[in-house]
């Protein structure tokens, strides 16, 4: 039983043809799958990745139209990083933000990595964090049909950023439960690593007592998932959670992988995911994430649901 790193994150936005917009036309990831949620129909779940939808590489998003403002504090999922090749690239992306009139800070360097952080246009907070001195867990392959460069594209999800009042709980899981390793601190930042290590195998704990409770809406986050081999392997991960006394969902089939559910004790809901079958399990390849794919428990119902949809013209016109 190895936890191998970073599945994905899932975050919320109030708008999905705006979100569509700024991850694939600012951002230049790949939207590889189109579906809704699967506890609320009505609602849109993009997911946006590297050219293959790759795990490790997917930041998703729940469409909540009448989501509002998030007032940001503890037992949250803070930041998001997404990985790029290189120092280099970095500077690429802060001309880009520059043009675009992306929210951004200055680059700078954290755990012997440049990194920038910036702002999507509801406030979701985010990293791009630089591969230049990485040797755990490899990328992704950034989408070659992106209107960034390939060299400069964006090719995974690394390091995960919680905030808290108190580490010790959230510790306890990571590495008593989850088999994370603690490898470090800067400043008030706690640093786990699973697996191979490296960008994409990484949590990072804030601790700040003072801050209130963060109040989620457009621009949170709603879950970290990390990475297990299989639904075998998944399946002793819910033994073990729920031999630690943690309520869990038990195993859910999300069709493109297996999934587990469970809140740590501060609250922040973790999901264990298994790397496959993937994206391209009802859909070409070269075609993902172009039309409304359904998982087959829900295709009776499309018509329903199509009906319920704003529609949202996602088709690859490079195709």
């Amino acid at each position: 039983m190895n936890i191998k790193g970073i599945h994905h994150v899932s975050a919320i936005t109030a708008n999905a043809k705006k979100n569509y917009d700024f991850y694939t036309n600012v951002l230049g990831m790949r939207l590889v799958k189109k579906t809704v949620n699967q506890d609320d129909n009505s609602m849109y779940h993009l997911f946006y990745a590297d050219e293959k939808g790759s795990p490790g590489t997917d930041l998703t998003f729940f469409e909540i139209p009448r989501a509002g403002t998030t007032y940001s504090g503890t037992h949250s999922i803070s930041t998001t990083s997404l990985r790029v090749k290189d120092d280099r690239a970095l500077e690429y992306w802060k001309e880009r933000f520059d043009q675009f009139g992306v929210d951004q800070d200055p680059i700078k360097e954290v755990l012997n990595r440049k990194t920038l952080s910036f702002r999507d246009p509801e406030g979701q907070r985010l990293t791009l964090v630089s591969d230049g001195n990485n040797e755990g867990v490899a990328p992704g392959v950034a989408w070659d049909q992106s209107p960034v460069p390939q060299q400069a594209g964006i090719n995974g999800l690394g390091p995960v950023h919680l905030t808290v009042a108190d580490a010790a709980p959230t510790a306890n899981v990571l590495i008593d439960i989850l088999g994370f390793r603690k490898v470090g601190t800067i400043d008030n930042r706690i640093v786990f690593e699973t697996g191979e290590g490296g960008t994409g195998a990484e949590v990072h704990v804030e601790v700040n007592p003072e801050l209130p409770r963060e109040r989620p809406g457009r621009g949170s986050v709603h879950h970290v998932a990390f990475r297990v081999e299989d639904e075998a392997e998944l399946a002793k991960w819910e033994d073990k959670i729920r031999g630690a006394g943690f309520p869990n969902s038990g195993l859910v089939d999300r069709f493109y992988f297996k999934s587990l559910y469970f809140r740590e004790p501060n609250h922040i809901l973790f999901e264990l995911a298994t790397d496959g079958p993937g994206f391209a399990t009802d859909e070409d390849e070269n075609h993902l994430g172009e039309s409304l794919a359904l998982p087959p428990f829900l295709e009776h119902k499309r018509q329903q649901i199509e009906s319920e949809l704003v529609p949202l013209d996602t088709s690859n016109k490079q195709n």
